[in-house]
C-alpha cells in the first residue's frame, strides 16, 4: 500500500492554491480550490460573499470543533474526569446558542440579499442580447440591430466525438468550442432575455457569474458587463436531451471599437447571403 506523507499532501495544496491566485480570467482549471472572481461585478459580488461566508464558516468550526477538543482531552475518564449529574438543563445557554446562530444568519442574510437583488437589475442597459436555447444549440439575437445566428458545436469536436477518436493534449478545446462565437463589448451594461423553443435549457458561463433556465413560453432576465477582453467558455446546465452535454457556449469579448466594426461585419454578411438567395433562380417543379 502506498503512504501518504503530510508534507506531499500540503506541497500539493499549496500547489493547488498558487495555482488557483494565478486565474488571470476566471477560467475553471482541473483541482482549483476555490472559486475564481469572474470578469463581471456579479461575478465579483458571488464571489465575495462565498469569501464572507466562508471565513465565517471557518470561525465557527474553530470555535465548536476548538471547544470538542478541549472537552475530550481535558475531561477525558483516564484523568479521573466524573460526570456532573446534577446539571441537567440551563434556560441561559439555551437562549444563547439559539439567538448567536440566529443573529449570525441575519447578518449574513441581509449582505446576500442585497447583492441578489442588484444581480437582476437591468435598468439602464444598453444593449438586449436574446438568446434561444433549442436541441441541441443555441440561437443569439442583437434586439434593435437585425443580427441573427446560431452557435452549435463545432464541426471537428462533432466529427470527432462521432468518430470515436482518442482525443490528445492538441486539441484543448474540443467539445468546448463553437462554429459561431457570441461576441459581447467589454465596459458596457448588457441585457440578456432568455427562452427556449423545445425543452428547459440553461446558459452558463462561470466566468460572467450567473446562469439562467431558458424555459418554454416563459423569458427570463439577466445581465452582465464583462470588465476584461478574453474569450469565456461555458456550457447548457440543464439536462436537455441526448445531446446535452455538446452545447458549449463561447463568449469573445472585445472592446466597443472593435464590437462595432464585427457588428458591421456580420451585417454586411447577413444582406449578401439575403441578395445571393433573392437572386438565385428558381428551380422549376414537374409538370403535370
Amino acid at each position: 500500500m502506498k503512504t501518504v506523507r503530510p508534507f506531499t499532501v500540503m506541497a500539493g495544496l499549496l500547489a493547488g492554491l498558487s495555482a488557483t491566485a494565478a486565474l488571470a480570467v476566471g477560467h475553471p482549471e482541473r483541482w482549483q480550490l476555490n472559486m475564481t472572481k469572474g470578469v463581471t461585478a456579479t461575478a465579483e459580488r458571488a464571489y465575495d460573499m462565498h469569501m464572507i461566508m466562508l471565513w465565517i464558516c471557518v470561525l465557527i468550526g474553530i470555535v465548536v470543533f476548538g471547544a470538542m477538543a478541549v472537552a475530550i482531552f481535558k475531561f477525558r475518564k483516564s484523568k479521573g474526569a466524573v460526570p456532573d449529574k446534577t446539571f441537567v438543563h440551563s434556560t441561559k445557554l439555551e437562549i444563547l446558542w439559539t439567538a448567536i446562530p440566529t443573529l449570525i444568519l441575519i447578518v449574513m442574510a441581509y449582505p446576500a440579499t442585497q447583492k441578489l437583488i442588484e444581480a437582476y437589475d437591468t435598468q439602464g442597459h444598453e444593449m438586449t442580447v436574446k438568446i434561444v436555447g433549442q436541441q441541441w444549440l443555441w440561437s443569439y439575437e442583437y434586439v434593435g440591430e437585425d443580427v441573427k445566428f446560431t452557435s452549435r458545436l463545432d464541426r471537428e469536436s462533432d466529427r470527432l466525438r462521432q468518430s470515436g477518436a482518442v482525443i490528445d493534449a492538441n486539441n484543448p478545446n474540443y467539445l468546448i468550442d463553437v462554429d459561431n462565437r457570441l461576441v459581447l463589448p467589454i465596459d458596457t451594461k448588457i441585457r440578456f432575455i432568455l427562452t427556449a423553443d423545445d425543452v428547459i435549457h440553461a446558459w452558463w458561463v462561470p466566468a460572467l457569474g450567473w446562469k439562467s433556465d431558458a424555459i418554454p413560453g416563459i423569458v427570463n432576465e439577466q445581465w452582465t458587463e464583462i470588465r476584461e477582453p478574453g474569450i469565456y467558455r461555458g456550457q447548457c446546465a440543464e439536462l436537455c436531451g441526448k445531446d446535452h452535454g455538446f452545447m458549449p457556449i463561447v463568449v469573445e469579448a472585445v472592446t466597443k471599437t472593435e464590437f462595432q466594426a464585427r457588428l458591421a461585419a456580420m451585417k454586411s454578411a447577413d444582406d449578401t447571403t439575403a441578395r445571393t438567395a433573392a437572386s438565385a433562380p428558381a428551380i422549376a417543379g414537374p409538370q403535370g
